[in-house]
């Protein structure tokens, strides 16, 4: 994203990037719980067939429960700024940020662990853990996995949010009122991103969290089309949107917050800067 959505103000690209960053990092602190919730459900019955595992997690809100009573609020707040900084990096270093987040997420007491769990002892540790086995190559273990899921996102999110936006202003809804046309268009687009990106969602989570092997190998998925197939043979085209509801709980939000604190925060910079 490189201009606000409402703004013609010329800025330069250092002034969009820390804009950008800040709003990203504000709307991944007040989603990020929720982003747990969905790798966990993602997670559970991992190349079972449908009704031959138990449930750990029945559903969103009983997953919430079961996450708060076993682990508590800090391990949410330290994964919340663990996102957050990715965010404000994850254009640079990318995919091991990812990966390392999603391993973290997926990381829970053990009563009600679902895949496979890498028991890290935080975020630094991973990273050395994760370079003692293989050094660069190991940190970019499956850097494709997020490819479909980053180009589905992006082209959705900004299609969908631009023709909202567009038609919002040729409706003459809010006139003059551009934080709540950034609202409701956001709302749109981040509706249409949680479902055009769930499949994909759930194959980065699936790659990225599966345990390798002495050569580097994952030992459940060779790849994206390997787990593509594998899924749906054992646990149907369902299990591709394993989590939907907390994804749209997670991207709808996070797409409002991070779009509406990129205009206020554009708004600042006008009236600090320009006047």
């Amino acid at each position: 994203m490189t201009a606000a959505p409402n703004s013609n103000t010329f800025k330069s690209p250092g002034i969009e990037f820390v804009i950008g960053g800040l709003a990203a990092v504000g709307a991944g602190f007040f989603t990020n719980p929720i982003d747990v919730i969905k790798v966990r459900l993602q997670l559970q019955g991992e190349l079972e067939a449908r009704s031959t595992y138990k449930k750990i997690y029945k559903n969103t809100l009983h997953a919430g429960y079961l996450i708060a009573k076993h682990e508590g609020n800090t391990d949410i707040i330290k994964t919340a700024v663990v996102t957050g900084t990715a965010g404000c990096i994850g254009a640079v270093l990318g995919s091991p940020f990812y990966m390392i987040k999603t391993q973290l997420q997926a990381q829970s007491a053990q009563s009600i662990a679902v895949g496979y769990q890498h028991n890290y002892l935080g975020t630094w540790y991973a990273f050395k853990t994760l370079w003692k086995e293989g050094g660069i190559v190991a940190l970019y273990r499956g850097w494709y996995a997020g490819i479909p899921r980053i180009f589905i996102g992006s082209a959705t999110q900004l299609t969908t949010f631009d023709l909202a936006a567009d038609w919002l202003r040729s409706s003459q809804v809010f006139i003059n009122q551009p934080i709540l046309l950034t609202f409701f268009a956001s709302v749109i687009g981040g509706s249409c991103v949680a479902f055009t990106i769930q499949p994909f969602d759930v194959l980065a989570t699936r790659l990225y969290n599966q345990r390798m092997d002495v050569e580097g190998k994952g030992t459940l998925y060779n790849g994206l089309l390997d787990a593509f197939v594998k899924i749906i043979r054992t646990e149907g085209l369902i299990g591709l949107y394993k989590g939907i509801f907390p994804t749209w709980m997670r991207i709808a939000p996070h797409t409002v917050l991070c779009l509406v604190f990129y205009e206020k925060l554009d708004q600042l910079y006008y009236n600090i800067f320009q006047n």
